[in-house]
């Protein structure tokens, strides 16, 4: 793997010193006009109408990530009909059978909480808040299956720093859209929804953690989590959320959904860790899609130079 040091790693290497420091400039570029409150919320209005994002638009990559690895990528047929994505069927090939007619334009993701500035932005917003990147990440699944993937975004730092969260601010939790009428295999799936995860704010802001609007050079189809999810590397996928509507800035720990339904099995953190076995079965090797021999899992799945830190002196087996 080709991937920088955690020492070597900045936020500048992700969000350009411009964009960051002048965030506010970039919002009028955007068309924000002004800071509209409504029942103390700041929203954001574009001055022009939102314009569609459609699953397999192509996606202007102007970046070139430093976090990519050089193992090859799996194929695009791979990751668009092997999914998990329990709202549209628990079976790996029902997400891409029951989520084509899947609506995803307009959208909004509402951040709100601990921040000085909440607001509401389209996707439109968020396409163009800063250059997209393409960064090739591998994933392990906590059921034993890893792949390799061409993502397109950005850091999800470049989007929260904008929102200026307060001191009381610890942890970020996500939530996906749940739409009944649009995932009626959902009531059949046996976890609640709407779906809902979170990491502790030094994770969120980690230059890893991938605010994601795409793939393989195009928009993210809908059964891998259109139009904007969350990708984090080095935890075991369930924790990549998909569907984001909405961002929240909270002083506790928030609820998860799988660890919620399965506490013993599904913890917070989910790192993924050669060393605690799931207690159903062994998290030592992992099978790659589309290879029959298996391989080691490498510790935080091979991210331990940008993120062990994070964890220095925790105990990994009760902060599973």
């Amino acid at each position: 793997m080709v991937i920088r040091k955690d020492g070597e790693l900045t936020y500048a290497d992700v969000t350009p010193k411009q964009v960051y420091f002048n965030r506010r400039q970039i919002l009028r570029a955007l068309g924000i006009v002004g800071a509209a409150t409504i029942g103390g919320k700041m929203v954001s209005h574009l001055a022009s109408p939102a314009t569609a994002v459609h699953a397999g638009a192509k996606l202007n990559v102007t970046v070139k990530s430093p976090f990519s690895t050089t193992e090859k990528p799996n194929t695009f047929d791979d990751i668009t009909h092997y999914n998990n994505f329990y709202e549209f069927g628990t079976d790996k090939s029902d997400p891409a059978k029951y989520a084509k007619n899947f609506r995803t334009s307009p959208w909004t993701v509402s951040v709100e909480g601990e921040v000085k500035k909440p607001a509401q932005y389209s996707i439109d917003d968020i396409l163009k808040l800063a250059p997209l990147e393409e960064r090739i990440y591998r994933h392990r699944c906590v059921e034993g299956w890893s792949i390799v993937v061409p993502w397109i975004g950005y850091s999800l730092s470049t989007l929260l720093r904008l929102f200026e969260p307060t001191e009381k601010a610890k942890f970020v939790a996500f939530q996906s859209l749940y739409d009944p009428l649009q995932m009626p295999l959902g009531g059949h799936a046996g976890i609640d929804f709407p779906y809902v995860e979170g990491l502790r704010l030094d994770e969120a802001m980690n230059p890893l953690t991938l605010l994601c609007v795409g793939m393989y050079g195009e928009s993210l189809p809908n059964q891998d989590g259109a139009p904007v999810r969350l990708v984090i590397p080095w935890k075991y996928g369930f924790k990549s959320i998909k569907s984001i509507v909405k961002i929240r800035f909270v002083k506790s720990q928030p609820p998860t959904t799988w660890s919620r339904y399965a506490p013993t099995e599904y913890g917070f953190y989910s790192n993924v860790n050669p060393n605690v076995d799931h207690p159903r079965w062994s998290q030592a090797t992992e099978r790659r899609l589309g290879e029959i021999l298996r391989r080691k899992t490498l510790m935080f799945n091979g991210y331990s130079d940008q993120v062990a830190s994070l964890y220095a002196g925790m105990d990994l087996k009760k902060y599973y």
